[in-house]
Order: C-alpha cells, then sequence, then structure tokens
C-alpha cells in the first residue's frame, strides 16, 4: 500500500491511485507493472483504479525518523505505482487528493508523464474545487467539514508544500513535457530524467525564458521568466535494462551546476561504465560497447551504485528559491 520507500530521493511512497498505461519508450520496461502483481495478483497493471480510503494516510503518518533527524518535512512521493493525472482519474479525486496534501505537514513529489491533462486540471482548478465542495464526490472517513471548509475557500495555488514534475527519457520526451511543466503553477517544478535512454540537453530549460506573459491568461499560473527548480536522473534497472552513456548524466549535471539548480544522481541502474582494464579476465562478460569505445558493464544496481565521477550527487531544491511563484 503505502509506506517507507527504497528510492533515495524520497522518504516515503503513497498511492491513492494504481496501475497505468504506457505511453513512450520509458514505459517499456516499467518498475511499477514488475512489482504490481504482488500486491494486487487479480488485476491487470492497466486497471487503473482510485482509492478513496486512502486519501487520508498522509494525515495519520508521523514522518520518516530521518526527515525529524534532518529537521525537515518527510517527502512523499505519491502515486509510485501509477500517475495522478492518467485519464483514468476523475479531476474531482485528484482536487481531494490536493486538498488532502494541502492540510498535511509532509513535502508531496509528484511525477506524471501526461503534463496536459495536468495543464488541463490546473485550467478548470475552481471548477474542480466547486464540485469537491457541493458533495457530488462520494463521501467516505476522509470528506468531513474540515475538507468542504478548504474546498468553499478556493484554496490558492500554488500548494507550497507539493511539488510537480515530469518523467522524461530523451530529448524529445523533454521537448514534449517541459515546456508544459514550465506553465503549471508549483512550489517546485522538477524533472525526473530516468530511465536515461538517450541524451538530453538541458541548458534551455534551466536557464532561459520560455515565452512571453502568462499562461492562458490566468494570473494565478506562471509568467514567462519560470525555470526547473530541480534535476534526478538515473539508469534502468530490472532485468531488461537498457544501458545509459556517462556523459549524458555529466552533461546535465554541469547545467546545473551552471545555473545553480540542485542535480541528484539517483542511481547507474544496472549497468556501469568502466574501462575494461579495471575489471578482472574473469567478470562476466555482458558489455555494451558505445561508438566512442566507451565500455558499459551489466553489474546490477547494487554493484554499479551512484557515484558520478567519484562522488554521490544529492542536491535538493531550496523551498524560498525555488522557480517563479506567481
Amino acid at each position: 500500500m503505502s509506506g517507507l520507500t527504497h528510492i533515495e530521493w524520497t522518504d516515503a511512497s503513497w498511492n491513492p491511485v494504481t496501475g497505468c498505461s504506457k505511453v513512450s519508450a520509458g514505459c517499456k520496461n516499467c518498475y511499477a507493472e514488475r512489482y504490481f502483481k504482488r500486491p494486487y495478483p487479480k488485476r491487470k497493471f492497466t486497471d487503473v483504479s482510485t482509492h478513496p480510503e486512502r486519501l487520508d494516510w498522509p494525515l495519520r503518518w508521523r514522518g520518516s525518523k530521518q526527515a525529524k533527524a534532518e529537521g525537515r518535512p518527510s517527502r512523499i512521493f505519491v502515486n509510485s505505482m501509477s500517475d495522478l493525472f492518467h485519464e483514468s482519474v476523475p479531476f474531482d479525486f485528484m482536487t481531494a487528493a490536493l486538498l488532502e496534501m494541502s492540510l498535511s505537514g509532509h513535502t508531496f513529489q509528484i511525477l506524471t508523464k501526461r503534463p496536459s491533462r495536468m495543464q488541463r486540471f490546473f485550467r478548470e482548478w475552481d471548477a474542480n474545487v466547486e464540485i469537491l465542495a457541493h458533495d457530488t464526490w462520494p463521501s467516505n472517513d476522509f470528506y468531513d467539514r474540515t475538507i468542504q471548509t478548504l474546498a468553499r475557500s478556493k484554496m490558492r495555488l500554488p500548494i507550497p508544500n507539493v511539488w510537480f514534475g515530469v518523467s522524461v527519457e530523451d530529448q524529445k520526451t523533454a521537448d514534449e513535457r517541459i515546456p508544459i511543466l514550465l506553465q503549471t503553477p508549483a512550489a517546485v517544478r522538477w524533472v525526473s530524467y530516468e530511465p536515461a535512454l538517450g541524451p538530453v540537453d538541458f541548458e534551455k530549460y534551466v536557464n532561459r525564458e520560455i515565452g512571453s506573459g502568462q499562461s492562458a491568461g490566468d494570473s494565478r499560473l506562471p509568467t514567462s521568466d519560470c525555470r526547473l527548480d530541480w534535476i534526478v536522473a538515473g539508469g534502468e534497472s530490472g532485468p531488461r535494462a537498457r544501458p545509459p552513456h556517462p556523459d549524458w548524466f555529466r552533461t546535465v549535471r554541469d547545467q546545473c551546476q551552471a545555473a545553480g539548480v540542485p542535480f541528484f544522481f539517483k542511481q547507474w541502474g544496472e549497468w556501469e561504465p568502466v574501462e575494461p582494464k579495471d575489471r578482472l579476465k574473469n567478470w562476466p562478460q555482458k558489455l555494451f560497447t558505445w561508438p566512442d569505445e566507451t565500455v558499459s558493464y551489466r553489474v546490477g544496481k547494487h554493484e554499479a551504485g551512484r557515484l558520478l565521477d567519484g562522488r554521490e550527487w544529492n542536491e535538493f531544491p531550496q523551498m524560498q528559491e525555488a522557480g517563479n511563484r506567481k
């Protein structure tokens, strides 16, 4: 269901929605699909379901010990087993989930591969909140007077403790999804470049203005000078993992460093780039040779680790400095 996780950039996962469908090459070896049968043996992964009974979990969870030790809110990854903005998730359920997040003292990290639907949802925010406020959403223990009062107040955007991001795997998906993300009202706008399947030039998204004026004529939406606040990068894991070139990660790291944008290197995945002379002769011959003669060995996620050029990159955004909040 929900709870502590081994994902390096978060403390816990929360799944008010489960199930998903594939939209691009990054979905081919979906980790969520691999693990889906364990908790849901009688369901197909493409059977997208909402779970109203789980909506109050963040209010009941006291937070992670590590977050408390570091004196920060706990970070919660929303829908590690789905996509909150999937076409099968009703807008009123999304609204209820976001209202729940706003009441919590935790930080919520949302990723989507469907930024166009996320953009449409926010353009219809007032209408969605109004629907929720007038009892058209199914009642349960979560839906109490506090939520009704908050809904009727037309909660102001952006929600301070909710980070919105998109997953990308190559330049094509980056150029399709990131510009839409940058038009979304968010306290933090971020990208998960995982699994990395091709090089991505992020410079225009961490440095430049992307347009002019307000989005969709709505004064609550971002102005033209917003940029990405955080980039997470990593290679693919799992039995059919595809290798990433090390220079893909070096490039995005260098671009982030130059622009002052936090960079988090999550993992190499199954494949580690290593000079052949550094491997023992009896090392398993599972390797991939790149055109520039870089060699990636399939050594497994644990063995490959997460050191990039000899160090870990564990940078996080500072809320007060993140992006444009207009």
